[in-house]
């Protein structure tokens, strides 16, 4: 028997186009006759199960070959095969009405690559991107089915003819086209397999050895595993990642499907954070790894895998921002995640809070990115204070609260960036009394906002902004044990000494115990400041801007009445306190600090 045919479409030749659109990237044409031979081997399991073949099963797989004499790939499945009447009706009419359609819409797209061509029905058809030429030889299941091979070249042409095959099930096999020699070397073939079949549900042979797990735990219930198995297969995805810190399981039915693990993997600073870890899967074939619109944006520093067969495997970016399964896995993913966390938090604190330096810059760029995550985070979302103490927000705010003496019903939050650098402004408002939060990582300036915005009559300040007194607002007023003259004497002895429009010069009475000169950037310049360095914030043109420090001169401290009492060296006293100041902010360098340490010679041999 031997039919010949013309597929009747409006295109001289319609595989270059194919070629041309169908896939940006040649290698998925393995990931689609791999995921066919799959889908017949299962489909024949199902027919057996409900009773529809009675048949022996034998041992269901699907093998891989490359003959690189004979140029070819070969993909063999031992599954329902195809009658020459199946050939015709899914390869021919279905297969390349979908073409025709797909040629209509995208042969004037221009470059346009990362449209949705599942519907079509061409994933079959992906083998003309590297094939030439691709014959199918196939037996159904049925009863009394004879053999069938169809052989088309890359033109509208095709032939089906009769064949010698055995056993049920179909070979696919590619003749490569002079142009891909690269997928007849065994090593690419293997990376492809590695890449997109690891975890197929049907063992996948190739050179003699199984290549994939067919039961990774996600397919499994929770109760059934242990944590060495988590942890096991962690090592299998990143096997040169540190130990995770803890997972979630995922396992949803309704109103959507989906399965999967999430990790908490470990950070040790802000500069290693590595996106694309998450891998998508459908019906555990590999989508993709760019999985943005599938995880909250904010969830993308987690490792893992995600398996939906809501999502298809030919899968456009616009297709996930549309599609409504995707929201609402989303948005779920969200929730088990917070659930998860406030879980572990209450369950054992201990832990959680070991833990909090690795996890809380998912949960903070959450908090900031989402609302709703928000909520649900403020209840175990930890503020670390500088001798290492672990406060939840109304804790802490508690804490405050309980400190601070002031009338003022606003609620004032010290904070630091940098506790070794600015020590000495921590000493004095801890000698006040007063914690000091360390919030210090790159996010800690944005997450600052929102604890304002969130928090009510509560706001923030870094603890070398002011003085101490003047960041927390107290009613009292200290003595002074200058005169009002005396005052404004020092200051202008300070001002010429420091020559400096950018350095506002106050005299403030202090504690003695106190420094003699505190040099601080107000707030607002600092957040600005900030906001920028790490690119947010809207008011790029704070860059252009120079520093405004003020100075605040305290009028208690015994080295500064000697300043009004050096007669002519003055100001020469003054300017070395003022280096002083400088210095122990680190803000003292190049020939500033060459002439601090002349000075500082001349001074003390001075008689």
């Amino acid at each position: 028997m031997e039919e010949r045919g013309n597929i009747s479409i409006h295109t001289e030749n319609i595989f270059p186009i194919i070629k041309k659109f169908l896939y940006s990237d040649h290698e998925i044409f393995l990931r689609e006759l791999v995921s066919n031979a799959v889908d017949a081997t299962q489909k024949i399991k199902r027919l057996a199960a409900v009773g529809e073949y009675k048949g022996d099963l034998g041992e269901l797989k699907v093998k891989v070959a490359v003959n690189k004499d004979d140029r070819t790939i070969t993909i063999s499945d031992n599954g329902i095969g195809m009658t020459a009447e199946e050939i015709k009706k899914y390869i021919n009419q279905i297969a390349f009405s979908g073409a025709s359609e797909f040629v209509e819409r995208f042969k004037d797209a221009g470059e346009n690559k990362d449209q949705i061509i599942g519907q079509f029905g061409l994933g079959f058809y992906s083998a003309f991107m590297v094939a030439d030429r691709v014959d199918i030889v196939t037996k159904s299941y049925q009863e009394g089915a004879e053999a069938a091979r169809w052989t088309c070249d890359g033109s509208t042409e095709f032939a089906i003819t009769d064949a010698q095959k055995e056993d049920r099930g179909t070979d696919v096999i590619l003749h490569i086209a002079q142009d891909s020699d690269e997928f007849l070397e065994t090593a690419r073939i293997r990376n492809i397999l590695d890449k997109y079949c690891k975890f197929l549900p049907v063992p996948v042979e190739f050179e003699g050895e199984v290549i994939n797990n067919p039961n990774p735990i996600w397919t499994k219930q929770p109760s059934d595993l242990t944590d060495e198995d988590y942890k096991n297969f962690y090592k299998e995805l990143y096997p040169f990642s540190e130990p995770p810190l803890f997972w979630i399981h995922l396992n949803v039915d309704y109103p959507f499907n989906l399965t999967g693990i999430l990790y908490f993997p470990k950070i040790k600073n802000e500069f290693e954070l590595q996106r694309n870890k998450i891998q998508l899967y459908s019906r555990q074939v590999f989508i993709t790894d760019e999985v943005k619109d599938v995880v909250p944006e904010f969830l993308m520093l987690l490792h893992g895998i995600i398996d939906s067969p809501d999502i298809p495997l030919n899968v456009s970016r616009s297709f996930l921002q549309a599609d409504s399964s995707v929201k609402k896995i989303n948005t779920y993913i969200t929730k088990k995640v917070a659930d998860k966390l406030n879980e572990i938090f209450k369950k054992d604190r201990e832990t959680f809070e070991k833990n909090w330096d690795d996890v809380n810059v998912f949960v903070k760029y959450g908090m900031l990115s989402d609302d709703k995550f928000y909520e649900r985070a403020k209840d175990f979302a930890l503020l670390q204070n500088t001798e290492g103490k672990y406060y939840t927000i109304e804790e802490y705010k508690a804490l405050v609260q309980a400190n601070q003496t002031n009338k003022n019903e606003q609620l004032v939050m010290l904070y630091t960036t940098d506790a070794d650098k600015q020590h000495a402004f921590v000493e004095a408002a801890q000698n006040r009394g007063y914690d000091v939060l360390k919030l210090d990582s790159m996010i800690d300036s944005h997450f600052i906002g929102l604890l304002e915005q969130k928090l009510e009559k509560t706001t923030l300040k870094r603890v070398d902004s002011e003085t101490v007194d003047k960041l927390i607002e107290r009613d009292e007023t200290k003595e002074s044990v200058l005169s009002d003259k005396e005052k404004e004497e020092l200051k202008g002895v300070y001002e010429q000494a420091i020559n400096n429009k950018n350095m506002t010069v106050e005299v403030t009475p202090m504690s003695p115990d106190d420094a003699p000169v505190v040099i601080t950037l107000p707030e607002f310049m600092r957040r600005m400041k900030d906001m920028n360095r790490t690119g947010g914030g809207g008011m790029m043109f704070m860059g252009d801007m120079p520093d405004t420090y003020n100075v605040t001169i305290n009028a208690n401290h015994p080295l500064n009445q000697r300043v009004l009492n050096a007669g002519e060296s003055k100001a020469t006293v003054a300017r070395q306190a003022f280096d002083l100041a400088l210095l122990s902010q680190n803000m003292l360098s190049g020939a500033a600090l060459t002439t601090f340490v002349k000075r500082s010679f001349e001074l003390m041999t001075k008689e």
